[in-house]
């Protein structure tokens, strides 16, 4: 006998045991809703609340099938590939445009700048010690 099988009385309980809590809270809710100081918030949670406890059964019940019987193991030596036109294209870089006066001044101001700095770096022999 299969260790989970032993369990099976526990996830029993315990998927009852959310269920009805689940149910619960909806109960709750929908007096909340009902009282004078309810609002449209409250009904929606008790609408809530019976989804979430159908939603602990069916969980209990999904992992009884797949104890009996698993889903096939994937062959992870499969290459798989996404198809063509599924993700959306790279841009393309705009062209770079050299004919610009302002760009080339800007540039041999920044390299006048960098000279400038690199000479005055030199002359003031700095040390780190």
């Amino acid at each position: 006998m299969s260790t989970t099988r032993r369990r099976r009385p526990a996830l029993i309980a315990l998927a009852l045991l959310a269920a009805s809590g689940c149910l619960a809270l909806g109960w709750w809710q929908w007096t909340r809703f009902e009282s004078a100081s309810g609002t449209f918030q409250n009904l929606g949670y008790a609408l809530q609340w019976p989804a979430f406890a159908g939603f602990c059964v069916y969980a209990y019940y999904k992992f009884v099938r797949y104890e009996d019987a698993p889903p096939e193991p994937r062959d992870d030596r499969i290459v798989t590939e996404i198809p063509d036109g599924l993700l959306p294209e790279r841009p393309e870089a705009a062209p770079h445009n050299n004919d610009d006066p302002a760009l080339r001044e800007y540039n041999a101001y920044l390299a006048d700048l960098a000279k400038a700095d690199n000479d005055n770096d030199r002359r003031q022999n700095r040390t780190t010690a």
